[in-house]
């Protein structure tokens, strides 16, 4: 009990010394820290971090979170880099925001695993797999959201990509350029590809070139169409006829969708004949069983 009482007392305090880090009247900034984000041309908008602060725990525990992770997730077959699939789905957090929340749930995990097992008093291999498994469920957890947020959105990129190449087909046979033709439809368009086009349409103000901001855009979304089109794409300078071959580029793609929706209803369509396979077989082997049984015990006995 004694114990316990001290534990709660120290978790009591590191969590009352970081909220109140945040308070402006426990934690006042020096007034050069204040004047900082006003200073021309930007210099020291980033005040100093209290040793006691949320953003220091951020800081400190932000490379091993990292480290961490990324072993963990080699170790469960997760090869893609998460920078990758955060920046594919256009994701507010970076690599180390996320490590931290995920170790942070994974602890709590723990913490509800060992609660579990202390209540249940099972064996202690069971208890060491309620404890274990909590944590580990909880990382995983995340890690699969970020993974199938990710397939999600390569799979609506493909599913989009023939309306969007239609677009910039019609954008560019009625006179517009290949940059002002992505615009437009990044800024018209609400799905993944208008995203993901606003992102290419920044690399090139920032004195990036088509082709490679195209080429970049291509590598990120990991998609074989996208990849087809971004070719396409680079013949601009080259081809006379630059929509003509987009729009051709979109036929393409377009079959290749129905190709999958087709594959998609034969493959339900077969799995249909399971169930009523099961439910026709099993009693037919019942009524041709008993019979057999009764007939083979009759003519032993």
């Amino acid at each position: 009990m004694t114990l316990l009482v001290i534990a709660s007392g120290l978790l009591l305090w590191a969590g009352l010394t970081l909220l109140l880090s945040e308070l402006r009247w426990f934690s006042r900034r020096p007034l050069s820290e204040r004047l900082g984000p006003y200073v021309p041309g930007g210099m020291g908008t980033r005040g100093r971090v209290g040793l006691l602060s949320v953003d220091s725990f951020r800081e400190a525990v932000g490379p091993l979170a990292r480290g961490l992770g990324s072993q963990f997730s080699r170790l469960f077959g997760v090869s893609e880099d998460l920078d990758r699939r955060l920046t594919r789905i256009h994701s507010d957090l970076d690599v180390t925001e996320f490590r931290v929340r995920q170790i942070g749930w994974s602890l709590a995990g723990l913490g509800a695993g060992g609660l579990l097992a202390v209540a249940v008093r099972p064996p202690v291999a069971l208890a060491m797999v309620f404890t274990l498994g909590g944590m580990l469920l909880a990382f995983l957890l995340l890690e699969q959201q970020v993974t199938a947020a990710s397939d999600r959105w390569k799979r609506t990129i493909h599913l989009e990509l023939p309306v969007t190449a239609e677009q910039i087909a019609m954008l560019l046979g009625s006179g517009y350029s290949l940059l002002a033709a992505l615009d437009r439809v990044s800024r018209r368009g609400k799905g993944s590809i208008s995203r993901d086009l606003r992102r290419v349409i920044g690399r090139v103000r920032q004195g990036v070139a088509e082709e490679r901001a195209l080429q970049e855009w291509a590598e990120l979304a990991d998609v074989g169409s996208v990849e087809r089109f971004v070719s396409v794409l680079a013949l601009n300078r080259e081809a006379s006829d630059l929509g003509r071959l987009i729009a051709n580029e979109a036929r393409s793609s377009r079959r290749d969708v129905q190709r999958e929706l087709v594959e998609v209803i034969e493959r339900r369509g077969q799995q249909v004949w399971i169930p009523v396979t099961v439910a026709t077989l099993l009693p037919g082997a019942i009524f041709i069983g008993v019979p057999f049984t009764a007939a083979l015990s009759d003519f032993l006995g």
